[in-house]
């Protein structure tokens, strides 16, 4: 069992949902980066969500387009990343780490080997952002090859014959994007939410984190009230963006500020009792992890 899986079972024994907060490696530089990555899982983490840094992120908003900017100008790569992953791993073999990037500097690193020396680092799942499903094989294998959950997807615009196709070959989680349009713009409301994650349940029993305008902790509880997770990236990205001087530098609080408000978040999150899941079986569920081109499907 993945430790993903192992932590959603846990959570799932202990009645409540997870927070999975996002940071982008190297934003502002790298020990910045590093030191809010050993503080997150202390500050209440489940699950941490890493930004590979990207020059063309179709997906994000301004706040984490600046953030990845930030990193790249920091020095990033994704052998800096994983770098990262396995200095977290060796104080940490049990907080799950998602990395979320591009597919272009994937196959520029080569898929194979990246999964490869990703799983030695010690990630555990992937979500590539700008992979349809259709073209999917180029990683999916490789990733089921060293045991990482390939994550994809589900956005509002994926109807309900599109899901099962979505869903093939998922594990870990099903990563709901609770709006159309880039990170950090707006939030699902929750009426949005309670027609949105039924439709998903009747075709799959992972658990679904809810992301992209999860910002403040009413919010992240009423995303893990709706669904299991709550994914708050931009927010975050604020916070430290706020903290930084005039060029970009980190300050003596940044670290200290992006880690209270993880704290905040954890506080909400776990506020929320959740009653046991009714679990749907219909063969899906038992395969590997899921994303649908988010905001690129129609």
């Amino acid at each position: 069992m993945s430790r993903i899986a192992q932590r959603f079972d846990r959570l799932r024994a202990e009645g409540r949902g997870a927070l999975i907060p996002f940071l982008e490696a190297y934003d502002p530089d790298p020990a910045t980066s590093m030191a809010i990555l050993h503080g997150m899982p202390g500050a209440g983490a489940d699950l941490i969500e890493i930004g590979m840094p990207f020059t063309d992120p179709m997906a994000d908003g301004p706040t984490i387009q600046a953030a990845g900017r930030r990193g790249l100008l920091a020095g990033a790569s994704l052998s800096r990343v994983l770098g990262m992953v396995q200095e977290f791993r060796a104080e940490d073999a049990e907080t799950p780490i998602v990395l979320m990037g591009y597919l272009n500097p994937i196959l520029a690193y080569d898929p194979a080997r990246f999964c490869l020396d990703a799983a030695s680092a010690g990630v555990d799942g992937l979500i590539v952002v700008d992979l349809p499903t259709e073209e999917a094989g180029l990683l999916s294998g490789h990733a089921a090859e060293h045991g990482i959950d390939f994550v994809r997807l589900v956005a509002p615009t994926t109807d309900d014959a599109r899901l099962p196709t979505v869903l093939r070959g998922c594990s870990g989680f099903v990563y709901y994007v609770s709006i159309t349009g880039v990170t950090g713009t707006r939030t699902a409301s929750v009426d949005e939410l309670a027609l949105a994650i039924p439709r998903i349940r009747a075709v799959t029993d992972l658990p679904v984190a809810i992301g992209f305008g999860v910002r403040s902790p009413a919010q992240a509880a009423a995303a893990v009230r709706a669904g299991d997770a709550a994914v708050v990236a931009s927010a975050l990205i604020d916070t430290l963006a706020a903290s930084l001087d005039a060029q970009g530098r980190a300050g003596p609080d940044t670290v200290r500020r992006v880690l209270d408000q993880v704290r905040g978040l954890a506080e909400a999150v776990r506020a929320v009792r959740r009653p046991a899941p009714t679990k749907v079986s219909d063969g899906i569920g038992d395969e590997r992890f899921c994303l649908d081109g988010p905001v690129l499907e129609s």
